[in-house]
């Protein structure tokens, strides 16, 4: 794209009319088409394709819990005032209602006419009831006497058992029923829910299918022997349905005592909130759907007819328990530097030089043994750590212990309300609690996002820090899934700025002049805007200007608004927002100079990054924050500086430029809002994640 400059570039007022920005919640749809888009995908293997189906619809689910919502709220409190793009929340439901409808029934129509018989010419046969042989009726029924029945509780309506408590995402059946029961009670209808103790996708034995391996859904077994569960009465009907709920809540830290016992009272509710959305599938009743409806409070545009299980999430089982490699990406082993490796003195090898790792293409075990060597080195006297996710049984969190009762100081920052692991960082807090360390949970009205590790050791009688900034969790299940960077340094500015934010963090008072860290809430969205108005002002006056970002989403008006002018300065900016984008690149006068891609492929796109030219300097940093109005103004993150020559050219390079070429997985976002697909076919075509596991994974 050729550099244009606009001469009558005005003021901030020009950049302030709705038609400039996009829906955040619509860019969001848009993100969810795009990962469909990979299901459809004949490239990718069949059981890819199906993992993407899921992750759809795992997408959608909190999609619905969180941001439509979060927009019913605003309607219901009267807070119906048009946003930056000048939709009052009531039309962006109904605009969302449309979209989301479309995409429900793409999602089962690429399930039903692609997916699924895709696996059925590979052997792979999800099994209807109808589909079902005589011997494995047979088996089913055996199984549902002895696996399910016993955990099954059935409820029947009538004045002393009320429509029971529908918990959040849970499949039930609604039971249309005719006759007396032992009671004499001419009760005709029931509720029941499938257990969600037990496995979803169940495999049937070999020997009852012929040149196939068979799977049933839970769902389906438990319909099949519906009327076991109510004998002596005739069973006239049998309907799947599942309740979204909002998911959110609000705490109000100021007002309560203890944040963690709090947030104890409140994670039980989530599952019974208000509803959001209500699943049948297609062949439910008018009059079902409708009892449904009545008896939720809930509209017609919230009703969503399904073309199979109402819970396509759950399909994520058979990608695990199906062994075909054939029929999945090809796996690797990511790559450890040689200098990094866990029989190396990594404190020493810090000491050398700086480090910098891309997740998943290599390990995330240099973070594991880093833990490991300071817990067992007794010349490790401190271990300062935050955390927001680390998933179940997390070894970081076990090496903390470890580090803990060997007497080292360990404190740790715990996010409690890192939405959906709130219970599992509840878990670990106590753990780390037993274990001696410090727990404390960050500042009251600002969760704590950023990703830092600090180790101080004693050398030589004197105290000598070492710290890992990253720009993804602790957890090393995403370090597998996920494209991060991991930095290793002991620079003395940077582990002095790592050491005053975590005094921030644990006391009070203000942090000095840092040296390189920027920091939100204090200093992250100023420098920013400077950074963006530096390179403004040098195309101005005709010298080179060019900025590149790489985020999850972009969505800060103040920040869209700085793009924007340096857009008409003539900076050239290339944008790779994996998912919310709410600027508008490709606008006459405002945003010609602006591309923006988005890359969704193998592993989910989660690194931050931002260089900006400086005059041929190249300032690169990277971290926790996206440029989301949350992350700069109502979290604490941390941005580091990438300051090795060899480290900076590998970000440049293999995250910025090669995320702008690439023409396999890379979407352009049009001015409408729309993404075309970037694409290249032959040899000539470029796949980013392909390329950074052919240099760095084993």
């Amino acid at each position: 794209m050729g550099k244009k400059t606009s001469s009558d570039a005005n003021p901030s007022a020009k950049l302030d009319r709705p038609e400039l920005f996009l829906n955040r919640e619509l860019s969001l749809l848009e993100f969810q088409r795009r990962v469909l888009a990979q299901a459809v995908d004949d490239r990718l293997p069949l059981l890819e394709r199906l993992r993407f189906l899921t992750i759809c619809s795992s997408n959608l689910d909190e999609f619905f819990e969180i941001r439509v919502a979060g927009l019913k709220e605003q309607v219901k409190f009267g807070l119906d005032k048009p946003g930056v793009d000048g939709r009052t929340p009531h039309e962006a439901l109904a605009d969302i209602a449309s979209l989301t409808h479309d995409l429900v029934e793409e999602q089962y129509r690429v399930l039903n006419e692609q997916v699924l018989p895709g696996l059925r010419q590979e052997g792979i046969r999800l099994l209807r009831r109808s589909d079902w042989t005589v011997e494995q009726r047979i088996w089913v029924k055996e199984y549902f006497h002895t696996q399910v029945l016993p955990v099954l509780t059935p409820v029947a309506l009538d004045p002393t058992h009320p429509f029971p408590q529908v918990s959040n995402k849970r499949i039930n059946f609604l039971v249309e029923v005719h006759g007396a029961d032992a009671f004499g009670r001419d009760v005709s209808l029931a509720v029941v829910p499938v257990p969600r103790s037990l496995p979803r996708v169940i495999p049937l034995p070999v020997e009852l299918c012929e040149g196939y391996r068979g799977y049933l859904m839970l769902s389906a077994v438990v319909h099949h022997n519906i009327g076991v569960i109510f004998p002596g009465l005739r069973v006239d009907g049998c309907h799947q349905f599942r309740v979204t709920r909002n998911s959110d809540f609000h705490l109000d830290e100021e007002e309560v005592d203890n944040v963690l016992n709090a947030l104890k009272s409140q994670l039980s509710d989530r599952h019974f909130s208000y509803p959001v959305r209500l699943e049948v599938t297609s062949g439910c009743p008018p009059h079902v759907a409708a009892f449904l409806l009545d008896r939720f409070g809930m509209l017609e545009e919230e009703l969503y007819r399904v073309k199979g299980p109402v819970n396509l999430h759950r399909l994520g089982a058979l990608y695990e328990r199906v062994d075909r490699p054939d029929l999945k990406e090809m796996p690797f082993l990511p790559g450890v530097p040689q200098e990094l490796s866990e029989d190396e003195d990594l404190f020493a090898a810090i000491r050398r030089k700086d480090h910098l790792l891309m997740h998943p293409y290599q390990s995330f075990g240099p973070l594991l043994e880093l833990l490991g060597q300071a817990a067992r080195d007794p010349n490790v006297l401190a271990i300062k750590q935050t955390l927001y996710r680390t998933g179940e049984n997390s070894p970081v969190v076990a090496q903390l212990a470890k580090a803990a009762r060997a007497g080292k100081e360990v404190t740790v920052v715990i996010e409690l309300r890192a939405r959906f692991d709130e219970a599992e960082n509840i878990e670990l807090a106590n753990t780390l609690h037993k274990a001696g360390a410090n727990v404390l949970y960050g500042i009251v009205g600002y969760k704590t996002h950023s990703k830092m590790l600090l180790i101080v050791r004693r050398e030589s009688g004197v105290l000598r820090r070492y710290v890992h900034l990253g720009t993804g969790n602790y957890h090393p299940g995403n370090a597998k899934g996920y494209t991060d960077l991991s930095l290793f340094t002991s620079d003395e500015g940077l582990a002095l700025d790592v050491h005053h934010v975590f005094l921030q963090l644990t006391g009070l008072g203000r942090a000095p002049q840092l040296d390189g860290l920027l920091v939100a809430p204090n200093n992250l969205y100023e420098k920013l805007l400077e950074r963006i108005e530096a390179e403004a002002e040098a195309a101005r006056v005709g010298k080179t200007a060019s900025i590149q970002v790489k985020v999850n989403s972009l969505s800060d008006k103040g920040v869209i608004q700085a793009l924007y002018k340096a857009s008409q300065a003539g900076v050239q900016i290339d944008l790779i927002v994996r998912g919310i984008c709410r600027l508008r690149p490709g606008i006459e006068g405002v945003s010609e100079n602006i591309r923006v891609r988005s890359v969704v492929g193998r592993f989910l796109e989660h690194t931050r990054v931002f260089r900006f030219h400086s005059g041929g300097d190249d300032l690169v940093y990277a971290g926790s924050a996206d440029w989301m109005e949350r992350n700069l103004h109502g979290r604490v993150e941390t941005c580091f500086p990438i300051r090795d020559e060899v480290l900076k050219q590998r970000v440049i390079e293999d995250v910025l430029e090669a995320g702008m070429a690439d023409d396999t997985d890379g979407w352009e976002l049009m001015p409408d809002g729309s993404y075309t697909r970037v694409a290249q076919v032959g040899e000539a075509a470029f796949n980013s994640q392909d390329a950074a596991l052919a240099k760095y994974a084993n």
